[in-house]
């Protein structure tokens, strides 16, 4: 029997201050590898909470969470760090690149933190560009791409450690209607080669993309389901 990638039991996520504020209520969620799931929810539902801590971004209050077997609440801060750069790939709204840095030196980060000599970086990093289709953009910096090439540009920086989960926070958030759509036919490319996906978004096109979509409203997750994906082929390049 497969073990879940992710496997969280009574999940509950409690932020204390003057008045505490109950972020996560009694989650229940497993996560198989090769999936690609989509979290939808208004703003406030918990949906980028539930993501953070499946990333190893923050910490649950109560509850258990098991990532490839292991309760994630046995390692220390800096085995979760480790654990965020080998497994576990991240592309945001607003891709977070270096200005100054052309498009293999911002892939080439997170390799940075591991022990990759300079070459091994820049070859993998070139690797990871040319899968995104931006071979011919390696030299280029942010400034001198598009918005399509940017978020690309960040997608490979979350591979090039060949993690077996992507995490993207409104990864389309950012882009028009057709970059968007090539950024999520590249996902269920990268999907179909074994790599788990979970997005976070609030746009209804962007969930129908994916096999899967979870709810959230208020901290609870109201609707778990199975869906069949509309499958993106034979777009223009970005």
């Amino acid at each position: 029997m497969t073990t879940p990638l992710i496997d969280v039991r009574a999940l509950n996520k409690i932020y204390q201050g003057a008045v505490s504020f109950h972020a996560l209520h009694d989650l229940e969620l497993k996560v198989m590898p090769g999936e690609m799931i989509a979290i939808m929810g208004s703003s406030g539902s918990g949906k980028s909470t539930l993501m953070n801590i499946l990333g190893c971004l923050d910490r649950l209050t109560t509850g258990e969470y098991q990532l490839q077997g292991r309760s994630i609440a046995a390692y220390n801060d800096n085995e979760l760090a480790v654990i965020r750069n080998r497994l576990i790939g991240f592309v945001f709204q607003n891709f977070n690149l270096l200005p100054r840095y052309s498009a293999v030196k911002n892939v080439e980060l997170p390799l940075q933190y591991s022990a990759v000599s300079a070459r091994e970086r820049q070859k993998r990093a070139t690797e990871a560009l040319q899968r995104v289709g931006l071979g011919s953009k390696l030299a280029n910096r942010p400034n001198e791409m598009s918005g399509g090439q940017k978020q690309r540009v960040a997608i490979a920086r979350a591979l090039v450690n060949r993690p077996a989960l992507i995490m993207a926070d409104e990864p389309t958030g950012a882009l028009d209607t057709q970059t968007g759509k090539e950024i999520m036919r590249l996902f269920q490319q990268l999907n179909r080669e074994g790599i788990t996906l979970i997005i976070v978004t609030h746009e209804p096109d962007i969930a129908g993309y994916c096999q899967r979509v979870l709810r959230m409203q208020d901290g609870r997750l109201i609707e778990d389901r199975q869906q069949e994906a509309v499958i993106l082929e034979n777009l223009d390049a970005v």
